[in-house]
């Protein structure tokens, strides 16, 4: 047996732990860049705290999930204020934006030296700034995580800048930030979540410590989602958030499967939303997978789906189709309602068929398999 674990240093969890981000943050450095989310809604608490504790703020607007442009546009701003220290205060296409910028904004180069696939995938040469991550969605678990998602729209894909550097200083997941989190939002993130406890344990590289922190938390996070598409409820949010986090450590240290290798060629193509799009393939996969495995993979799979089908009462060969029939009515539309054509499903599950995450799927899987989720994503259930 042998493997590693990267995670943040710090990692503060609970309700109220936010309180504590302006004075940890002030001690990491007095020029403080905030990237957040459009609305903003929790940054003026911060930067006001942060103002009484004498430190100079520059808050940047990440609206969309970061592509290229996106981020070269920020970087030029953000150099010209000369940051010490940068704070992702949003979800997750906010916090990959802030893990980015605090990356490249001490590189010598662009970011086309350092992404993956589409640039050259240098190490970076200088170290990043201090990261800090304030997740206010449960669902990427990007605080967690070493990379940033990067999409580039031109060449129809997502794919990371990548360092161990790059993982955040200090993880500060306070769940009452997500409270009141839009429905949409709250089910598409919340499926990202479970799909990436459900993904890491299944996983051909799951570890000792992927399984403790995902095999656990596949029932209580389905059943907060289920709760919170009902009701605002703390304690919900509570467990959804930890759901999230703990799918982040878990896939930063392990695997995921074809859900997310999908999903990076689907919305580098689409724009979809990446949570969308896993929630939408989540049971898919899984009904393909169980089908194509056999022995300790497939006991994996059978598990996570007997703790779905506890969840949604439903009989347990029958839980893939039964997350997909509650993802639906719970109003998640089809990927041919969100911009997937159905004539190119062919031309993504090639592309899926070398994406990372793809290698990290139960069994080696073949473009038809991938075929037959995108085509079960699309039937009625």
């Amino acid at each position: 047996m042998s493997f590693s674990i990267l995670q943040p240093p710090r990692i503060l969890f609970g309700r109220g732990t936010a309180a504590q981000a302006p004075a940890l943050v002030r001690q990491m450095g007095e020029r403080v860049l905030v990237v957040h989310g459009a609305s903003g809604r929790h940054v003026p608490w911060f930067s006001d705290r942060l103002a009484e504790l004498g430190a100079k703020t520059l808050g940047l607007a990440c609206g969309a999930e970061p592509t290229l442009a996106m981020l070269e546009e920020a970087i030029r701003d953000a150099k010209g204020f000369a940051p010490q220290v940068v704070v992702g205060l949003g979800g997750g296409a906010v916090l990959d934006l802030a893990k980015a910028l605090a990356a490249m904004i001490p590189a010598p180069g662009g970011a086309l030296d350092h992404l993956e696939v589409v640039g050259k995938a240098l190490p970076l040469k200088a170290a990043p700034l201090p990261f800090i991550a304030m997740p206010t969605t449960a669902g990427t678990g990007a605080e967690a995580t070493k990379n940033a998602v990067i999409g580039l729209p031109e060449h129809g894909r997502k794919v990371s800048l990548r360092d161990d550097r790059m993982i955040a200083r200090l993880a500060i997941v306070d769940p009452a930030l997500t409270d009141g989190c839009p429905r949409a939002v709250t089910l598409a993130s919340g499926l990202d979540a479970l799909a990436q406890v459900i993904e890491p344990w299944v996983s051909c590289r799951a570890t000792p410590y992927t399984d403790a922190l995902t095999r656990g938390a596949i029932r209580p996070g389905l059943a907060a989602l289920v709760r919170l598409m009902e009701v605002e409820d703390p304690e919900a949010r509570d467990a959804m958030a930890w759901c999230s986090l703990s799918g982040g450590l878990a896939l930063a240290n392990g695997g995921l499967g074809a859900v997310h290798g999908l999903a990076g060629v689907i919305g580098g193509r689409t724009g979809i939303a990446h949570g969308a799009i896993c929630g939408v393939l989540l049971g898919p996969a899984l009904a393909v997978n169980r089908d194509i495995t056999s022995g300790a993979p497939r006991a994996r799979i059978e598990e996570a789906c007997a703790r779905i089908a506890e969840v949604l009462d439903a009989n347990a060969d029958r839980a893939p189709a039964a997350l997909s029939r509650w993802a639906r009515e719970a109003g998640l539309p089809r990927l041919s309602e969100m911009g997937l054509a159905r004539e190119d499903h062919q031309a993504v599950a090639t592309a899926a068929l070398s994406a990372s995450s793809t290698a990290g799927n139960p069994v080696p899987v073949t473009t038809e398999a991938l075929q037959r989720m995108l085509a079960l994503a699309e039937a009625d259930t």
